[in-house]
């Protein structure tokens, strides 16, 4: 049988079954074990391929990049330029910039779907059992070189080559392992400059005898010759169902019967296309996915580029961003001249035309396939993330737990310190030393009280604002019969830090003051480009603006009036330049001359945000290096349209802060000033003094008919309960009182609120007291984090509150509260 017949049997064949009919009609050919060689020339490859990425996108991703890798490459050769060589460009950015001219275009929808065609993933077989076909218009392979790159282990190929992201030459075998239940995958090549012929080769697990299966202990994964030699025909173009073009060189490589999660498994050129984006959050070149009118006939819409969540987040018409922003951290903890930049985005609580639990559920579909809050990237691909998990138990900022993603640009990160943080199949953190250090580093800069983060929260929870009724009375009335050193108070004092509230009045109107202030400032006026820069500090040139304690920092701000993206657009982005201009050192041996410091990182990290309404914020904090008495003198520029704005100043580096001492707790406590979460009763509609469905929306909170109420907690504190009013169990209960009178109805409501109240009360304390955490597996059998307060609200939608209402032996409670 010839090459080129056996290549297009493997290749028409769809699925995996389909595979093993060819290989039963050439039996001749794949039953002789003389033409299967193994993987990388070692019997013992199972455990490098199995044991790699752990998610089948992100094993897809591999291959994706391994294609990008090789349109690198073959551009560089097109130029006559050595890719190892100094010439070569140093990134991957870098060398996308100086091969592809147009590559600015590619923001327009015409020019990027043109370039994407040069990289097409495209579907075949039927909807519930898809193989996927990967190709790429790159450098190609001959025949013999196949054993050198595309079937080999562990050779480190690209380990000298600075514009790729492949370094360990394993990563494209990863996904064979989600290749059906025989891991068939076909592998096909011609070599950019036409020379050589149309090589090809076909992957597999191998099949056990009998006779093998009592001595081996694993199987594993072998590739197909023919005569001791890759199969080879010649080719002058051919046809291979591509989107909108002939195969001439490049690779193609069929995956059959692909494991795709559920969420990925309709549409690839929609579904799939999401979760691709994900992963790969800021990619070198474009991609084409590609769908068949056989497998979705009604589909009007089967091809579709992906070019990266972050430019599908970043567009200008993006209705579901509500705000973004950018910090750069240049920090000791990511190793010398280690850098970082991390860009939060925040999503809409409400999408108009959608209601927040149809908001939530369209953002988790279209951003969050893969349930990932906190993305960490090289070279735009992610290699490891954090759930939303680490949004409320380390950010504590409940409110935004599914409407944040948080991305983490690690490439100018030191490559000693990168190298701890991520396994070498590029799909995990490591869970060592330095990925602890940097989830701590996360937290604090992105959860401290003065973050934007923070402010965003807040911001959120003021739609709460309204007075609470009588929380304080009905506490009052369940604690009069106790003494206050009973177990049962001692068991929310653990839990609530109970304490006497003398200064709320004054903190009111403090907070009522500074929100008619708020409201009284004008608007910001943004420009394209800054026309000034100001330190917002009094500075003589001489003296220093501020003094950064040892062991802490300072936040220096500065006025401007550009736009709030402008340092981290695409088109035309600004830059902040902070620099060392002059060192004086509190040693007394030197004087004032300037000693062997050069740079300001070697006294400082300094961390930039992103402008805000006009506001520049540089966060300094000394490093190891530092002394108390060292004063360093700093340059701030900042560039616009052909033009530099700069300040000058001083900066000191002080004692370490004393900590400040807390203030004794009062032995007792007056059972009228408790620290109880209030509760706040929400109606359906307009009602006087009173939440709304609708109002709490504005908070990221859904609340409807089945919804019995709803914990608001401030990282670990419970602070209050929304009672929703017009929830079914209330109606139902309410219900059973045939011709009720005001008086009956009234007892209702107040046992409802009472019970619902005071179990969600002791249910949280419970559970926080206890330390216990809370886990359910998802639709995929992946485990996830649940907040106790999505817990809480889950059990009382799931009966418990009918059952309270009606079963809980409230009479004793209500005799007590006066009933």
């Amino acid at each position: 049988m010839s090459s080129k017949n056996l290549f297009m049997e493997l290749y028409s064949a769809s699925t995996e079954e389909e595979v093993d009919q060819v290989l039963k009609r050439h039996s001749k050919i794949f039953d002789n074990s003389n033409n299967w060689k193994p993987l990388g020339g070692n019997e013992n490859n199972f455990g490098v391929i199995e044991n790699q990425q752990s998610n089948p996108i992100a094993a897809l991703i591999e291959k994706i990049t391994n294609s990008i890798d090789a349109t690198l490459m073959k551009r560089c050769y097109e130029e006559e330029i050595d890719p190892r060589s100094p010439d070569a460009p140093q990134s991957m950015e870098e060398a996308k910039q100086q091969f592809f001219e147009k590559a600015r275009d590619w923001d327009l929808a015409g020019s990027r779907k043109a370039q994407a065609e040069n990289i097409q993933i495209i579907a075949d077989g039927p909807r519930m059992n898809t193989s996927l076909t990967i190709y790429d218009n790159g450098e190609g392979q001959h025949p013999e070189k196949f054993e050198n790159t595309f079937l080999s282990l562990l050779r480190g190929n690209k380990n000298d080559i600075h514009f790729v992201q492949g370094k360990y030459n394993m990563g494209g075998s990863g996904a064979i392992v989600f290749c059906g239940k025989k891991g068939y995958q076909l592998v096909a090549s011609k070599r950019f400059d036409g020379t050589g012929s149309f090589g090809f080769t076909l992957i597999r697990e191998h099949p056990l005898s009998k006779e093998e299966q009592e001595v081996k202990k694993n199987t594993w994964y072998e590739y197909l010759v023919i005569d001791n030699k890759i199969p080879e025909f010649e080719i002058n173009g051919i046809d291979l169902k591509l989107h909108n073009r002939r195969f001439e060189t490049g690779t193609i490589i069929k995956l059959y019967s692909y494991d795709l999660p559920s969420g990925s498994r309709s549409v690839i050129s929609r579904d799939l296309n999401q979760s691709i984006n994900e992963f790969l959050f800021e990619p070198a070149l474009p991609v084409l996915t590609v769908d068949t009118k056989e497998r979705y006939p009604d589909d009007i819409n089967l091809e579709r580029d992906l070019y990266g969540l972050k430019r599908r987040l970043e567009k200008d018409d993006n209705k579901y961003i509500e705000e973004h922003f950018t910090e750069r951290f240049k920090d000791k903890l990511f190793g010398e001249g280690g850098r970082a930049n991390v860009t939060c985005y925040v999503f809409k609580s409400r999408i108009e035309g959608k209601t927040v639990k149809e908001t939530k559920e369209t953002i988790q579909r279209e951003f969050f396939k893969n349930n990932m809050s906190v993305l960490f990237s090289i070279n735009g691909q992610v290699h490891g993330h954090y759930t939303s998990e680490f949004i409320t138990r380390s950010l504590k900022l409940n409110l935004l737990k599914n409407h944040l993603l948080i991305h983490m640009d690690c490439t100018e990160m030191n490559y000693n310190f990168r190298k701890e943080l991520f396994m070498a199949s590029r799909d995990r953190l490591k869970g060592g030393e330095k990925s602890t250090a940097l989830r701590h580093f996360l937290a604090r800069r992105l959860g401290s009280a003065k973050s934007r983060l923070s402010e965003i929260e807040k911001r959120r929870k003021a739609s709460l604002s309204v007075d609470s009724g009588d929380t304080k009375q009905l506490l009052k009335d369940f604690t009069k019969n106790l003494p206050m050193n009973s177990d049962l108070l001692k068991l929310l004092d653990q839990t609530f830090k109970l304490d006497r509230k003398k200064d709320a009045p004054k903190n009111e109107q403090k907070n009522k003051n500074k929100k008619t202030h708020e409201e009284e400032k004008e608007p910001f006026k943004p420009e394209r480009f800054p026309s000034f820069l100001k330190l917002r500090a009094k500075n003589d040139g001489e003296k220093e603006v501020a003094k950064i304690p040892l062991g802490g920092e300072k936040n220096i701000y500065f006025d401007t009036d550009v736009e709030d993206h402008y340092l981290h657009r695409v088109d035309e982005p600004g830059q902040l330049k902070i620099g060392l201009l002059d060192f004086r050192s509190n040693e007394t041996e030197g004087g004032d001359a300037p000693g062997p410091i050069d740079k300001i990182e070697d006294l400082l990290n300094v961390n930039e945000s992103s402008p805000q309404e006009g506001t520049i914020k540089i966060n300094f904090n000394p490093t190891e290096q530092a002394k108390v008495g060292d004063a360093i003198k700093i340059r701030v520029t900042l560039t616009g349209a052909g033009r530099e704005f700069e300040e000058i100043f001083w900066v000191k580096v002080s004692d370490p802060q004393q900590k400040k001492q807390k203030a004794p707790k009062p032995k007792k406590v007056d059972e009228e000033d408790l620290g109880l979460p209030e509760f706040k009763l929400v109606y359906k509609d307009e009602k006087e003094g009173f939440l709304t469905w609708e109002k709490i929306e504005e908070a990221s909170i859904e609340m409807g008919w089945g919804t019995v109420m709803h914990p608001v907690a401030e990282g670990n504190t419970l602070k209050e309960i929304l009672i929703n009013m017009d929830s079914t169990v209330l109606h139902n209960f309410k219900s059973k009182y045939r011709r009720a009178s005001q008086e009956q109805l009234e007892i209702a409501d107040r046992k409802y609120i009472t019970s619902v109240y005071f179990h969600t009360l002791f249910l949280y304390t419970i559970t926080k007291n206890r330390k216990y955490e809370v886990h359910r597996r998802d639709a995929e059998g992946n485990e996830e984090h649940v907040v106790i307060e999505d817990y809480l609200r889950d059990i009382f939608e799931s009966y418990y509150s009918e059952f309270i209402l009606n079963f809980g032996g409230m009479e004793e409670l209500m005799d007590s509260l006066g009933e």
